[in-house]
């Protein structure tokens, strides 16, 4: 699989996302349509982005017992979307019925990855916040090793633990990185950050960038500078 870049389209409305979307022209970028835009404006973005000839992760990230997140998955399933997630500490049965729920009946199904820690958790917050004592790339590892033995595709990781994903979990496990940021800009509220040519070098396979393109003066630029950083 080649490497890609996606946007991460954190807005609050439909206008703020096609005028944003129409300022690239004829490409079409991977975008990121997450909680904030999805709870705005429903299930109708998700199509009309679709429509608009774009590849769509949508970052929903479900946590619930496993007969929720089954047939929640379900319904997502019909948008047509290329990645949905879920959060893996839900346990491997969870995400086993997310599996089930996402699997249309012709077998085809979008790539579902898990969570494993977000990228605004440092391992000081984990033990204190959390209860969890072990390192944060020890428990990061074994989420995406759960993850892979209940058969989902990759996980979400900071790029700092793509490479050790990577060879805990084999090449071909999908790691999908936010904590993106230029060598020259703000690391905002993310504290596990790294830049798309160290992210490439570390393993990742897709890099989430928002601010650093969505609030760029030029956002096309800013693509385009991540994805020769990013992709070579």
């Amino acid at each position: 699989m080649n490497r890609e870049v996606i946007i991460a389209c954190d807005f609050s409305s439909a206008a703020q996302l096609t005028e944003f979307l129409d300022r690239f022209g004829e490409e079409r970028p991977f975008v990121k349509i997450g909680m904030e835009l999805f709870y705005a404006e429903g299930p109708a973005i998700v199509r009309e982005v679709k429509r608009r000839g774009h590849k769509i992760f949508l970052d929903l990230k479900l946590h619930d017992i496993p007969n929720t997140v089954k047939k929640a998955m379900a319904v997502l399933s019909n948008l047509d979307v290329d990645i949905v997630n879920l959060h893996a500490a839900g346990t491997a049965e969870m995400m086993t019925a997310a599996l089930e729920g996402l699997t249309r009946p012709d077998g085809s199904r979008p790539l579902l990855i898990a969570v494993t820690q977000l990228t605004s958790t440092s391992e000081q917050r984990m033990r204190d916040e959390l209860l969890i004592d072990h390192p944060i790339d020890e428990v990061i590892v074994h989420y995406a090793q759960n993850t892979q033995a209940a058969g989902l595709d990759g996980v979400v990781c900071s790029p700092l633990e793509a490479g050790m994903v990577k060879e805990a979990c084999g090449k071909e496990f999908l790691t999908v990185t936010p904590g993106v940021r230029f060598a020259d800009g703000d690391a905002g509220d993310q504290v596990r950050i790294t830049t798309p040519a160290r992210a490439r070098e570390i393993g990742s396979d897709f890099i989430v960038v928002g601010r650093p393109i969505t609030a760029a003066a030029d956002p096309l630029a800013a693509y385009r500078r991540c994805v020769a950083e990013f992709c070579g």
